[in-house]
């Protein structure tokens, strides 16, 4: 065991936000939010996902910044730190969960990285069907995951500071950039009034849909990276004097700003090429075939524009995929005393050839992706609610340094015991009920 050795920090606060918010932003707020919300009462939806957000998605994320900051130990040591051996076992569960979500992960990644080094050197191909038949299985699959996988163990294998931050600080200001800058690109199409009235248009009758609620309460979750250790560990390399009520509620907001402006750019560019009947009920088919036949339909403004939409869906890839790695890096380091060049390498490389049988197979995929995505984080989420609410000895000494005087904090710890375990408990049986359906 290392867990007192020196511990690595953040060089700034900046760093550490736009690390945090990194790992939150990735390929679901990119698409997966703006598609739900059209699909699930526009506007109605996004009310319900901002509440919950703030209800169960805040109140879970503080309370992995209070265990990471406070024992300064990723996921399991926080958890035994805190809770004794029994409860590192649900640290051990964090850790396999991001292990098992990044083999698929970086598959997915690695496509978006061949559709935006295609669309560059050579424009979007006029079958996109037939493009991504041969991009999402087989040899070349495996090919550009593992490239994916290289391009992520390098930046790891250079630390917190010169790494991780410093990643962050050069691609989240250019992925704000690239998806603001697609957004007002948007408005300028004839048919973007239409794209925005299927994104934004209000169905007051979802507010009370419990199909939508779970969906709101699901991407909420989901998209804040909780459940899988990451801000836990992210949050380890803090110092004590950060105020983390306001770091949550930045992340928590920075999450929600990319996802829901990438909303502004999507609908539009499809209804604006009359392809929104090509979407489908397909989260992939749209991204990868639909939007790639809108950019090519489009001319040399489609191709531009389609590079740096990818572009900053590689860009959202890499800072999610690199907090997954973070996470099971961090583990061996502290736990096995390897270094990180170590412990970057050889579990990046399983991780690797982990997620062969996903670039072979979108089934494979699709049940790991539902497993780990739908099951296991929920669960881990569940679980962390639970301890911080009912079993920590006394969170608010933990979560005061650095913001002493905020009224709430019994409001957190309430809705950490009550609230938040019931909703996460009903999502729970939703998704094991269609994982087995």
């Amino acid at each position: 065991m290392n867990q007192d050795a020196p511990r690595e920090e953040w060089a700034s606060r900046s760093g550490f936000l736009l690390a945090a918010v990194g790992s939150a932003v990735g390929l679901g707020n990119m698409w997966r939010f703006s598609y739900l919300t059209a699909e699930n009462g526009g506007a109605a939806f996004l009310v319900l996902y901002l509440g919950i957000t703030l209800l169960v998605g805040l109140p879970v994320l503080l309370a992995e910044f209070v265990l990471g900051r406070g024992a300064r130990r990723g996921p399991i040591g926080a958890l035994a730190h805190y809770g004794g051996r029994g409860w590192a076992s649900l640290g051990w569960l964090f850790v396999g969960t991001g292990f098992l979500i990044l083999s698929y992960y970086s598959v997915i990644s690695g496509w978006t990285l061949r559709y935006a080094l295609t669309a560059l050197v050579r424009g979007f191909p006029a079958d996109a069907g037939a493009f991504f038949e041969s991009v999402a299985t087989g040899p070349a699959s495996i090919a550009w995951h593992v490239g994916f996988m290289a391009i992520s163990i390098a930046i790891v294998r250079g630390g917190v500071k010169r790494g991780i931050e410093r990643t962050a600080l050069v691609l989240m200001p250019l992925l704000f950039v690239l998806v603001v800058g697609l957004a007002l690109y948007a408005t300028t199409l004839d048919g973007a009034r239409a794209g925005y009235r299927f994104y934004l248009e209000a169905d007051l009758g979802a507010l009370t849909d419990p199909k939508v609620l779970q969906a709101a309460a699901g991407q909420a979750f989901f998209s804040l990276s909780l459940g899988m250790g990451a801000m836990m560990t992210y949050a380890s390399y803090l110092g004590q004097n950060e105020h983390l009520p306001n770091e949550s509620l930045v992340v928590a907001i920075a999450d929600f700003g990319v996802a829901f402006v990438a909303g502004l750019a999507v609908f539009p560019l499809i209804f604006a090429l009359g392809l929104q009947a090509d979407v489908g009920e397909s989260t992939v088919g749209a991204l990868f075939i639909t939007l790639p036949k809108t950019f090519a339909s489009m001319g040399g403004a489609g191709r531009l524009v389609g590079t740096l939409f990818f572009v900053a869906l590689v860009v959202g890839a890499l800072t999610s995929a690199i907090s997954l790695l973070e996470v099971v890096v961090a583990a061996a380091v502290s736990g096995l005393g390897w270094s990180r060049h170590r412990a970057a390498t050889l579990l990046g490389a399983v991780i690797a050839v982990l997620g062969i049988p996903s670039a072979l197979s979108l089934d494979t995929l699709g049940f790991l992706d539902q497993l780990a995505g739908n099951v296991f984080l929920v669960f881990g989420g569940l679980m962390l609610a639970l301890f911080v609410g009912w079993a920590m000895r006394d969170p608010m000494a933990e979560v005061r340094p650095g913001a002493e005087g905020v009224a709430w904090f019994g409001l957190w710890r309430w809705l950490l015991r009550i609230p938040v375990p019931i909703v996460l408990a009903v999502v729970l049986v939703q998704s094991l009920r269609a994982l087995f359906e």
